[in-house]
């Protein structure tokens, strides 16, 4: 393998820093003179006609520079996902659920803007409601959406292989019946928005956002504008997950009164609207079938998955779509049949999370393997190992994986938890448990967005990264840096970089689904290498050598094998700049995975990421079994991630995948009475600290 200086190496984040420090600038940080703040008054109802909004008062208050309603905006729907868009940026006509944004206030302060919020008044029809997505289902249940007649937004149907011979042959067959819970991503940081408009028609929107580009779509679309008048930048983001792939709206109400009133305008969240009013993991009803073979083969199985959307879209065909086509992975499943419907109710919306519909399937299947395990007598780590998928095997679904090591993530988690040791041997109380699971890496997006890159090299030696990726909080820029750096000849430290601004960085689809290093870090290396390769050029030419015996190390350029040949990194830029060559020197890369949209697969079956990473984490707890308390005693996550750009990074998103997981298992729930969140604050709500 290749020696790299730069690539593999534990370096921390670029902006540890200014993180550490309190000098990193999240949006809520950022500050205009004349600045404007801005409330949304929310639906007190679950589903209801809006009747009338009367605003007179609330315009009265002082200091009040703006207040509006559903009636006063562009009647534009929008969606992340381009075929399920369903959402008006505030509610025309009727609301669909508590929290459903109403009306909107700006004044010059946050007093005055919330006191004109409690002037505002409503007339509302209240509508029958339904929060089980079983009942919305059924005939004669209350319409939430009325082009959708049903409350079915999105279903999927799949067979492979042949569902009733495999379970003819089956020796077992069990079934078993499974839900999960909403949980909310719980981001430190609330959503939050600035917006600035000029005399031009431009409006800037500063946004905790994980998609910039998807943003400026969406808000063009509801600001009824064209997307050239629309810039986008991304400040830091204190986490994300998933739930900041969606336009709120905070950033439509930003741009909105910015343009009204040219003024800079202000929007935070609340903790509370954080919980009641963005998004959540989709609640699951899951019905499993299995069929087995005496041996312990994995014949069969039949998978009917009810997610529980809430009152509209968001990512839902994706979501289900992934829910499906990982249930065939990190096992062989020859023969499947999957049905999934996503169902609107009157509930919180349910979006994008970690792992994105995958871990409630893998909760169903893992925990049903463990079952047959147990029934058949066989070692629940043996069984893994005997159906684990493999590398090169044909995939039902036409998936490619070409790189798998499930069976290697299997053992080294059952050696770091002491499976052979521990399973059946432990004090009563206490016991062992494993569960595996993949997932994407790189999935191809909805509109066909690459991935672009802008490397320049100015005159004093200075090298800027321009790209359109989002660093949430995951070190995005850091392992994009590190790829350039590696590819450039240079130290980490050379690389600054400009990112997530959709008027100056080049066109990126932002952060979902692990995707960020193999979509923006390999057109961080194209571009590298193009303007790297126009500097040797010029270097090749004074030195009367050919480019591919040059190369670049600790920011000299020099013969290979030759190292007293050559040149400084600043005497090179001189040789360039000298020979009539066009400064800075810029190259660029764009790199779009090469492989399906997601949602195609609606319809049609195919490879939609070029690679798959696979994983299984262990764990050792202890169960208090009089009151039930489970004591977590060890945890070992063993992850098939690829080459570790920056190793400590990773280790930062196993510990993360760690506590989630343990999150959901143990303590969280976003519980709602009749469409009512009950527990919308960090008192209340279970997260592992």
């Amino acid at each position: 393998m290749q020696k790299l200086n730069v690539v593999g190496k534990r370096e921390p984040m670029l902006d540890a820093f200014e993180k550490a420090t309190g000098r990193a600038r999240f949006t809520d940080d950022l500050t205009f003179p004349e600045m404007l703040y801005g409330k949304i008054l929310r639906s007190p109802l679950p589903h209801a006609k809006i009747l009338h909004v009367d605003l007179s008062k609330a315009e009265k208050v002082p200091g009040i520079k703006g207040a509006i309603c559903g009636k006063h905006i562009p009647k534009k729907k929008y969606g992340i996902v381009p075929m399920a868009k369903d959402e008006y940026a505030l509610a025309i006509e009727k609301v669909r659920y508590i929290g459903d944004e109403v009306a909107a206030v700006v004044a010059t302060s946050i007093e005055a803007a919330e006191e004109a919020l409690s002037k505002i008044r409503v007339d509302y029809e209240e509508l029958p409601a339904v929060f089980d997505p079983l009942e919305a289902m059924k005939p004669g249940a209350p319409v939430i959406h009325e082009e959708v007649p049903n409350n079915v937004s999105a279903t999927i149907r799949k067979e492979f292989g042949n569902i009733e011979k495999a379970f003819r042959e089956s020796d077992f067959l069990f079934e078993d019946a499974f839900e999960t819970q909403p949980i909310n991503h719980a981001p430190l940081e609330p959503q939050a928005a600035i917006a600035i408009a000029d005399h031009y028609g431009k409006v800037t929107l500063w946004s905790s956002t994980q998609i910039p580009f998807f943003l400026r779509r969406n808000l063009a679309t509801t600001l009824d504008i064209p997307e050239s008048r629309v810039r986008v930048i991304k400040p830091r983001v204190g986490g994300g997950f998933g739930q900041k792939i969606d336009l709120f709206a905070k950033d439509f109400c930003a741009a909105y009164f910015a343009m009204k009133t040219m003024k800079p305008v202000k929007f935070v969240y609340e903790r509370e609207e954080v919980f009641t009013s963005t998004r959540q993991r989709h609640p699951f009803h899951i019905q499993l079938k299995t069929g087995m073979k005496k041996d312990g083969t994995l014949l069969a199985q039949q998978f009917k998955a009810i997610a529980d959307g809430g009152a509209y879209n968001s990512t839902a065909p994706l979501m289900i779509t992934l829910a499906c086509y990982f249930i065939m992975l990190p096992y062989r499943v020859e023969n499947l049949l999957f049905e999934g419907h996503h169902v609107y109710t009157n509930k919180p919306v349910g979006g994008a999370m970690r792992g994105h519909g995958i871990p409630q399937v893998r909760f169903a299947v893992e925990t049903q393997l463990d079952r047959i395990a147990e029934k058949m007598g066989i070692d629940p780590l043996d069984l893994r190992l005997k159906n684990a998928f493999l590398a090169g095997e044909p995939h039902p679904a036409k998936l490619l994986v070409q790189s798998c090591g499930f069976s290697d993530t299997l053992k080294n988690a059952a050696e770091g938890i002491g499976w052979k040791e521990k399973r059946g041997k432990l004090p009563f109380g206490r016991g062992v448990g494993l569960a595996g699971a993949s997932f994407p890496s790189g999935v191809s997006n909805m509109s066909h967005i690459s991935s672009g890159a802008i490397v320049k090299i100015e005159r004093d030696g200075a090298i800027t990264l321009l790209t359109g990726a989002a660093d949430i909080g995951q070190g995005a820029e850091t392992v994009i840096a590190q790829i350039a750096a590696e590819e450039m000849g240079v130290p980490l430290g050379d690389i600054r970089v400009t990112a997530a601004d959709t008027e100056i960085t080049p066109l990126d689809p932002g952060t979902f689904g692990s995707g960020v290093t193999l979509r923006a870090g390999n057109a961080a290396k194209m571009a590298a290498y193009a303007a790297k390769m126009k500097l040797l050029e010029a270097v090749a030419e004074k030195m009367e050598v050919g480019t591919a015996e040059l190369e670049i190390k600790d920011r000299r350029i020099h013969v290979k094998g030759t190292p007293q040949r050559g040149m400084s990194f600043q005497e090179a830029i001189k040789v360039y700049q000298y020979s009539d060559r066009p400064m800075p020197i810029i190259g660029r890369g764009s790199y779009l995975p090469p492989a399906k949209e997601p949602t195609t697969l609606l319809k049609e079956d195919g490879n939609f990421s070029p690679a798959y990473s696979f994983m299984t984490q262990a764990a050792e707890v202890e169960v208090d079994t009089r009151t039930g308390k489970v004591n977590v005693m060890k945890m070992v996550a063993s992850h098939d991630c690829g080459r570790a750009i920056n190793p400590m990074l990773v280790e930062g998103q196993l510990e993360g995948s760690v506590v989630g997981g343990m999150g959901q298992a143990l303590y969280e729930d976003v519980i709602t009475d009749k469409g009512q969140v009950v527990n919308p604050s960090f008192l209340d709500y279970g997260i592992p600290t």
